[in-house]
């Protein structure tokens, strides 16, 4: 899809190389940019593999690329980035806007070597805001959007708490595959490359606020912000006879559906129940009248039932158990592959599929400068070739 695209990666950590790797996926040539000796530190996270270099996170967001390690305070080492970007489709760093300059890889700089180029800065913050200057990370992101805020409101303990996930990271890097597939479609109608910001705080907001703002959307506000259909506290995953089971009543006719089969019908008729409804409050009773009724039987006794009357609804499943996933099996979501440095490991597939692609092989997650020989003699090949 993307064969003949290349990517000068100068990204750390998650959202950079998560969102290069949704590239290297789809065929772009990225080429990761590290420190010499250390490499990105998300070649840490995780252990248990042979080398530390090699961490199971770092398998994850860096499969398919090359790597070369350049020390850029090194004239001789600057020197060969400034040679890459000028063979590069797109440079992605997310190093602070004046450290960047600093090292003379700003925008203007890299226009000069190429004056196409799709320079893409990922940033923590919009860079015309106060905020500019200051470092974020996936912690940070997550307390200045509010998101540290939602499992207070859910369970009452007031303490603000992070959402279990690298989340915010994850969202900006899908934002920064997006924002190059969408400089790269306009590259090809005009021939012009661009400057491209993508600020954690601003996607992430824009994520969060999607239900969360609501009527507060509105001038003046109708109402607090907040979901409350996601803050219910009831909204939790249902006691079974042997675990738990999701379950969600969306529409009136799934709803009325789950009640019948659960003998509770008489509930959406009772005057509690019409009052409730009238003022958009009525799914805590429906919640309630699930929740107890559902510990009668099994998981899979319940998920058989609610098939066979198309109510949505799925197990509760532990972590450990994903890999498991029959579903996930039976569409070869998982791949078992032999890393000549790692070993045996489970890689998971791109979940999108495009019928005019056939499936590609991915490459495996690099050793540090384990291509850095490479890329310079192809650099030298190109210089003898212009002389």
């Amino acid at each position: 899809m993307l064969s003949g695209i290349r990517i000068v990666d100068l990204t750390t950590v998650i959202f950079g190389p998560y969102a290069t790797q949704m590239l290297a996926d789809l065929g772009a040539e990225v080429i990761k940019v590290e420190t010499p000796g250390l490499g990105d530190v998300s070649r840490y996270l995780g252990s248990g593999v042979p080398d530390p270099t090699m961490g199971s996170i770092h398998l994850t967001v860096n499969r398919g690329k090359r790597s070369i390690a350049l020390d850029l305070k090194q004239k001789e080492d600057a020197a060969v980035l400034r040679e890459l970007i000028a063979t590069a489709d797109v440079f992605f760093h997310n190093i602070r806007g004046k450290a960047i300059a600093r090292l003379g890889f700003d925008y203007e700089s890299c226009k000069a070597l190429k004056n196409d180029i799709i320079y893409v800065h990922g940033t923590g913050f919009g860079q015309d805001g106060p905020y500019a200057d200051l470092q974020a990370y996936d912690d940070v992101i997550q307390a200045a959007t509010a998101t540290t805020s939602l499992l207070p409101r859910v369970d009452g303990d007031p303490r603000p708490r992070y959402f279990p996930s690298l989340i915010a990271d994850k969202i900006a890097g899908q934002f920064g595959a997006q924002a190059i597939l969408a400089a790269l479609v306009h590259k090809l109608r005009t021939g012009e490359g661009q400057q491209v910001e993508v600020p954690m705080f601003e996607c992430f907001t824009s994520f969060m606020l999607t239900e969360h703002l609501r009527d507060a959307t509105l001038a003046p506000p109708l109402g607090p912000a907040g979901y409350p259909r996601q803050l219910d506290p009831a909204r939790q995953p249902f006691p079974t006879a042997d675990g738990y089971v999701a379950i969600v009543p969306y529409t009136p006719e799934s709803t009325l559906r789950l009640m019948t089969l659960l003998g509770s019908a008489e509930l959406l008729e009772t005057p509690d129940y019409e009052a409730a409804k009238a003022k958009g409050e009525h799914m805590p009773l429906i919640y309630s009248e699930i929740a107890r009724k559902t510990p009668a039987k099994t998981t899979a006794e319940w998920l058989a039932l609610f098939a066979a009357n198309d109510i949505p609804a799925m197990a509760a499943r532990d972590l450990d158990a994903i890999k498991d996933d029959p579903h996930l099996v039976a569409t070869g979501y998982f791949r078992r592959r032999d890393h000549p440095d790692v070993g045996a490991f489970d890689e998971m597939q791109p979940p999108v599929r495009y019928g005019a692609a056939p499936p590609r092989d991915l490459g495996f997650a690099p050793r540090i400068d384990g291509d850095g020989e490479a890329i310079r003699a192809e650099l030298e090949a190109g210089r003898r070739k212009r002389a």
